[in-house]
């Protein structure tokens, strides 16, 4: 996702000369393509969260279009004032753009996961906040960040992901995206967790079982008809994320659920309500939290 958000945003500083990029001193092997092209619209401010958000502030109340690329944690939590006051509260046209989502930075420790972001963010006024779960997803909605009115907080994960779309998807911000059609069950995802819905899409029909996968790259806007058209199909729903399960996208549908007055069988899965105290990799610290080694089995059972 990194090499696409850069490729792509170099692509769009190409067509729009109002586009400036901030780091906090993090970005190296990502950032370089735009800072050679764009030396007089790039700024490293060094490691100063806050600062970096207060410039773009600046620079955005000057007409220019900014960008802050970091850690999730830095750049959402280190600096949640500023983001608050600056951003949010002043409508300012400024994209904090957090690479690492949820235990993308797995060895690091628990001072580099991203679990709380999701939920920290759309509790934010005029804020919207996205989470594309695939490279065309990312390209789609850095493209429409450029046009977009107001802050934004974009929520990558790391590199390789694979492209579940394909290039001909229709990707709206606010708009959830659906992949597939099935009747059994829906199953919604957010994030770094559309491949493993995929996966799981496919792995069902070997028991019989035919799902739907729902993208929702973005979060907030949150798109309401999509959940209230599968609560009138009366299909069970299936929510997935690598976010703790409070804030995130499943607090996100159940509230929908609740406001219908309707009934419908619903199951969460995602970070429990904890910090991971688990050494390992990204895929070791999720089968553990989140996966319990598979989860199709899971589902079978809730089914």
């Amino acid at each position: 996702m990194r090499d696409t958000f850069i490729t792509e945003l170099v692509h769009q500083a190409e067509l729009d000369d109002r586009i400036f990029l901030i780091t906090p001193d993090i970005g190296y092997s990502v950032l370089e393509k735009f800072r050679d092209r764009f030396p007089d619209r790039y700024l490293n401010v060094g490691i100063a969260e806050q600062n970096a958000v207060g410039v773009a502030a600046g620079l955005a109340l000057s007409g220019k279009i900014v960008y802050v690329y970091s850690i999730i944690p830095f750049v959402t939590m280190r600096c949640f004032e500023q983001v608050r006051v600056d951003l949010a509260y002043m409508r300012t046209n400024v994209r904090m753009v957090g690479v690492g989502a949820g235990f993308s930075y797995g060895p690091a420790g628990a001072t580099h996961h991203s679990i709380e972001d999701i939920a920290i963010m759309r509790a934010l006024p005029n804020m919207t906040v996205c989470c594309p779960g695939d490279p065309v997803e990312v390209k789609e909605i850095i493209r429409q960040s450029v046009t977009h009115d107001g802050p934004m907080y974009i929520r990558l994960g790391k590199n390789r992901e694979p492209k579940i779309h394909n290039e001909l998807s229709d990707i709206k911000i606010g708009k959830a995206s659906q992949i597939k059609k099935g009747k059994d069950l829906c199953i919604l995802t957010t994030s770094n967790m559309l491949e493993q819905g995929y996966n799981w899409t496919n792995e069902l029909t070997n028991y019989g079982v035919e799902a739907s996968l729902i993208s929702f790259h973005t979060i907030k806007p949150f798109d309401k008809e999509m959940v209230l058209n599968i609560i009138n199909e009366g299909v069970p729903i299936l929510t997935l994320e690598e976010h703790n399960i409070i804030g995130g996208l499943a607090t996100s549908v159940s509230e929908v659920i609740a406001e219908s007055g309707k009934g419908v069988k619903f199951k969460k899965i995602g970070v429990p309500d904890m910090y991971s105290h688990i050494v390992g990799d990204h895929e070791f610290i999720r089968n553990k939290l989140i996966l319990n080694g598979n989860g199709i089995q899971e589902i079978l059972e809730w089914l």
